[in-house]
């Protein structure tokens, strides 16, 4: 998630950055959808979208949330901003 200069966060969605770790991941079922989480490498947790229709795509957040409650949030936000259509976050 990246800060937008007000104040307010928005996951920044995009393929797994390089530094993603290759540490053991955990899997998540977030509303009927699947995501893997590892860390980021700096502090964080990349979430990967593996039930989703694009290889790879999913977001990133850091610090990494203290609590499993704050990651289904996280991915709960992610998936509302998903166009059904394309599965991918639209520019506006």
């Amino acid at each position: 998630m990246t800060g937008s200069g007000d104040g307010e966060w928005a996951a920044r969605p995009g393929v797994a950055p390089s530094n993603v770790t290759d540490e053991a991941a955990s899997r998540l079922e977030v509303d009927g959808e699947d995501f893997e989480l590892r860390s980021d490498g700096f502090g964080g947790t990349h979430y990967d979208w593996i039930s989703g229709p694009n290889a790879g795509y999913g977001f990133s957040t850091s610090p990494s949330p203290g609590s499993l409650e704050q990651h289904r949030a996280n991915i709960r936000t992610f998936l509302s901003m998903v166009d059904p259509t394309t599965g991918y976050i639209e520019d506006d």
